[in-house]
Formats: C-alpha cells, sequence, structure tokens
C-alpha cells in the first residue's frame, strides 16, 4: 500500500536532488535533471501531499520581494544563503549585463552572477508549478533549520560543524538522513541533501497547516503566483 508522504526539493549541480518523508517515517532520496521528473518518481513510490521547493516561485515585476527581505531577517548570520530574486525582466534577460541595468532600472539594485544563473531553474520551476496538481511552496532551507532550532545557526550549512548539527536537528524531528542515500547520494552535495531534507521538514508542516508565510498574506505580481517563503 502506497504511504502518504511529503517532498522536499532543492536544487544541485547535476539538476534536483529530493527527499520524501512518510508519516510513518520512512525517507527516500531522489534525483533528476528536471524537477518534473523528480516529483514523478516520488509520486510512483506513493501519494504525495505536499512538496516544498527552495527556488523562487512568483516573480516581482519593480522592486524587492518582501519573502526575500524577511527571510534574510529569519536566517539571522546565514542571511546571505536567502539570494535577492530579481525581477523577472531582468531574468528573462540572456545577457547579464542587460540583466543588470534592467534590475538596477526597474528594482534599485544591481545583479549577482549567482542570482542570474538560476534563471534557468526559476522560470523551469516556474512552467511546472502552472502545470502540477499537487501543493506546492517554496522555501529557502536555512530559514527552515533556524526554526528548527529556534534561534540562528552560526556555521554554513556546507562546514563540518554546520552539517553535523543540522542532521542532528533532523533528526530530533524524526527525518532521520541515513549514512547511505543511493544515487542521490553520489550526485548531489551534502548542503543540497541537508537543503532537500529541510524543505521536507517545512512540507510537513504545510500539510498539517503548522506553517507560515513570510509575508503573510503571500504577495502576487502580474505572475498571479502566490510569492511567499514558508517555514
Amino acid at each position: 500500500m502506497n504511504k502518504p508522504r511529503v517532498l522536499g526539493v532543492d536544487a544541485c549541480r547535476r539538476g534536483w536532488v529530493g527527499i520524501a518523508v512518510e508519516w510513518d517515517g520512512g525517507l527516500t532520496a531522489y534525483h533528476a535533471p528536471e524537477i518534473g521528473r523528480l516529483v514523478d518518481q516520488a509520486e510512483r513510490d506513493g501519494k504525495v501531499d505536499a512538496v516544498a521547493v527552495d527556488m523562487p516561485i512568483g516573480l516581482a515585476d519593480a522592486g524587492r520581494r518582501q519573502a526575500d527581505v524577511l527571510a534574510r531577517k529569519e536566517a539571522g548570520p546565514q542571511w546571505y544563503s536567502v539570494t535577492i530574486v530579481p525581477v523577472r525582466e531582468a531574468l528573462e534577460s540572456a545577457d547579464i549585463d542587460d540583466a543588470r541595468a534592467t534590475n538596477l532600472r526597474l528594482a534599485g539594485d544591481g545583479l549577482t552572477p549567482h542570482a542570474f544563473s538560476l534563471r534557468a531553474k526559476i522560470l523551469q520551476v516556474e512552467h511546472w508549478v502552472r502545470e502540477t496538481h499537487l501543493p506546492v511552496v517554496e522555501v529557502r532551507p536555512e530559514v527552515s533549520f533556524a526554526a528548527l532550532a529556534g534561534e540562528h545557526l552560526p556555521s554554513r550549512r556546507s562546514s563540518w560543524a554546520g552539517a553535523h548539527h543540522r542532521r542532528e536537528l533532523l533528526a530530533r524531528a524524526g527525518i532521520m538522513l541515513p549514512n547511505e542515500l543511493g544515487d542521490p547520494g553520489l550526485r548531489a552535495g551534502v548542503d543540497d541533501l541537508l537543503g532537500a531534507a529541510a524543505a521536507a521538514w517545512t512540507a510537513r508542516r504545510v500539510s498539517r497547516g503548522e506553517a507560515r508565510a513570510l509575508p503573510d498574506p503571500p504577495e502576487t505580481f502580474s505572475d498571479g503566483l502566490s510569492c511567499a517563503i514558508w517555514i
């Protein structure tokens, strides 16, 4: 019998990595080059009640998204892990110099190479969100980890101390990451897998009606998508 579960998703160098968590504590890791294929894999193994993905959903037409501003405050010392998402017109530009000029004009900010490098995956997620039948929310792992800990975390997720601390926090919440995760464990980085697990924790809170949105209520731009980072 298929067991209900939630799915946390994070981007990685080779595509996407996912952690599905079942109500009885079971856990399965997934990897795929496209988010739609990853979620399809998870759905074949059981009903998915909610998906949380570490990627922007809902792009501002001008100015900053309040979700990013508020999430940076929640992340504390790890604020830099929350990217200020460029406006839609900038992300739809094929040239980073044009994108920078556009973002400066419409948002009053420049644009980092990292933010611009996310554009293909951001637009991929937007396309998938419009087609999927599943409830989907946007998350930021470091915001979720701060909520899990009840305080700001001092160490980076990619550090030895930071990874160990976050794995402990997840275990206390009933999300036990095993040492062996199969192919996803070979293809994704430690910080990506931890991020997907933190996203699964938030997805579980969403499915139980326990999560909160930044901002509340979410913003809506011309794309019509609900824009908030969930904890």
